[in-house]
């Protein structure tokens, strides 16, 4: 849907921009919005990644967990102690008092508990796998020949991977990205802060949903926010792109 809307953005020609991001699957919709995959070539890789996370983990035993008024380093600390030889790990750092955790539902269950004692809100998510966690790497490994084998383009413009919260710009290097991404958490924090040392002030969320609108705000304040979800928005959003 983020790719449908921006196709028809760019045939309105609303799609100024000078760098773009997206939150783990959204990582595919962004690289297709600056030239590196088609949309159906990223469907395949998209249908593929998806099946692989699903399988690196039987159902029921694992799980995502979100931790509210906490930090990373308190985030930290909570899976190291609800571990107990068990994988429990950051998994999003959404935004500076949102972070998800992923790992073995056991695991997770503890780490909840944990937060609780400290006077933390946690919660279970309802989600099918424990993502972006080492759990993935059989699913990591799996997805490794199918983006050998994409055909994958250098960017006209960067995008700030997840994985390193750094932009890129290569085929090679977004290859890379995408690979580390399945394991790794989402930098989402730092990947916004850095597009606003980078001189952004402008964020434009395309696609289903305000998550990423919201998320931003509660990184900067002081950002201009402006979400394109459905036909009013998208109308208004070119509306005033033709303005300026």
């Amino acid at each position: 849907m983020s790719s449908a809307i921006h196709a028809v953005l760019e045939d309105r020609g609303a799609t100024r921009r000078d760098i773009v991001a997206g939150h783990s699957l959204g990582e595919y919709s962004a690289i297709v919005s600056v030239g590196g995959l088609t949309p159906a070539e990223a469907a395949t890789i998209v249908r593929a990644r998806g099946q692989f996370m699903q399988e690196a983990v039987p159902v029921g035993t694992g799980g995502m967990a979100a931790i509210l008024g906490t930090t990373v380093d308190e985030a930290k600390e909570i899976c190291d102690e609800a571990a107990q030889g068990e994988v429990v790990s950051i998994a999003n750092i959404n935004s500076p008092a949102q972070i998800v955790i992923a790992g073995a539902k056991s695991a997770v269950d503890r780490a909840i508990d944990a937060a609780k004692k400290r006077g933390r809100r946690a919660m279970l998510l309802p989600v099918s796998a424990p993502f972006h966690c080492e759990l993935m790497k059989p699913a990591e490994e799996r997805l490794r020949p199918v983006l050998d084998a994409a055909n994958l383009k250098d960017l006209w413009f960067s995008v700030v991977s997840n994985v390193d919260a750094s932009p890129i710009g290569t085929a090679t290097a977004v290859r890379n990205a995408l690979l580390r991404q399945v394991a790794s958490p989402v930098r989402w924090v730092e990947s916004v802060q850095l597009m606003i040392s980078m001189g952004v002030r402008r964020f434009v969320e395309v696609g289903p949903g305000k998550v990423l609108t919201g998320l931003i705000k509660r990184i900067d304040s002081a950002a201009e926010l402006i979400n394109v979800s459905d036909v009013a928005s998208l109308e208004a959003f070119v509306e005033k792109a033709a303005a300026e």
